[in-house]
C-alpha cells in the first residue's frame, strides 16, 4: 500500500482530498452566483421607493383630527365677549401658540390660535435681522402667556385649516396683541397683503 493510500484512508468521510473542490460545494456556490445578481436588482427595486414617503405627503392623523377639533371650537365658542380657558401647549412663534381649549360639557379641543390684530416676524426669515426679531417676538409671547389663567375670545375662523383667530388674554394682561404692539415686537394687522420685515429692518 502507498504512504498515499494510508494517509487518506484515515481522511473523514465526506470531505474531498487535498485540493479537489467538493461536488456540493460548488453547486451552492454556482447557485448562490446566479440568485445574487436579482438579490442586488430587488435591494436597488425597494430601496428607490423610500424617497417617494418625503415626495409625497399624506395628510398625517393628527393634522385631520386639528382641523376637526377646530372647526368644532368655532362653532361652540359663542358670543364674542365670553372667554374660554386654555392650557397652552407650545408657543409657535410671535404671534401664534398651540393651546388645549376647554369647552364645557368637553372634551377637551386642541388648536393653534391666532392672535387677533398683530403680525409678528417670521422665524422662516428673509434677513439676520427679521429672524433676531421672531426670536424676541416668541420670547415675548412665551412669557406672557406664561403668567398664567390664558383665554381667548372673539374667536373667529383663520385662512389656515387648524388654526383660529382670536383675542388672547392671561392672568396680568388683558390683551396680548396690545401688549406685544405696545413692545415692539408686532405691528398692527387687520388681514390682507403683509409686508416683509427685511426692507424695514434698518429704520
Amino acid at each position: 500500500m502507498s504512504p498515499y493510500e494510508r494517509i487518506n484512508a484515515h481522511r473523514v468521510p465526506g470531505r474531498p482530498p487535498f485540493g479537489r473542490p467538493s461536488s456540493g460545494r460548488s453547486v451552492w456556490g454556482r447557485r448562490f452566483s446566479s440568485v445574487l445578481p436579482w438579490v442586488f436588482v430587488l435591494g436597488i427595486a425597494v430601496g428607490s421607493t423610500l424617497p417617494i414617503r418625503q415626495w409625497v405627503h399624506w395628510p398625517p392623523h393628527w393634522s385631520l383630527g386639528r382641523s376637526h377639533d377646530t372647526d368644532v371650537i368655532l362653532q361652540r365658542t359663542g358670543a364674542p365677549d365670553i372667554r374660554h380657558a386654555v392650557d397652552v401647549i407650545r408657543t409657535i412663534d410671535g404671534d401664534t401658540f398651540e393651546a388645549r381649549v376647554h369647552l364645557p360639557p368637553g372634551p377637551d379641543l386642541i388648536t393653534r390660535v391666532r392672535l387677533r390684530g398683530i403680525d409678528a416676524p417670521e422665524l422662516k426669515a428673509s434677513c439676520r435681522r427679521e429672524l433676531q426679531m421672531a426670536e424676541a417676538a416668541t420670547v415675548a409671547l412665551r412669557d406672557l402667556l406664561g403668567q398664567g389663567s390664558v383665554a381667548i375670545y372673539n374667536v373667529g375662523p383663520d385662512k389656515y385649516q387648524g388654526r383660529v383667530v382670536a383675542d388672547v388674554a392671561t392672568k396680568k394682561t388683558d390683551n396680548v396683541s396690545s401688549a406685544l404692539l405696545a413692545g415692539g415686537y408686532a405691528r398692527a394687522y387687520n388681514g390682507g397683503h403683509r409686508f416683509g420685515w427685511c426692507a424695514n429692518a434698518a429704520r
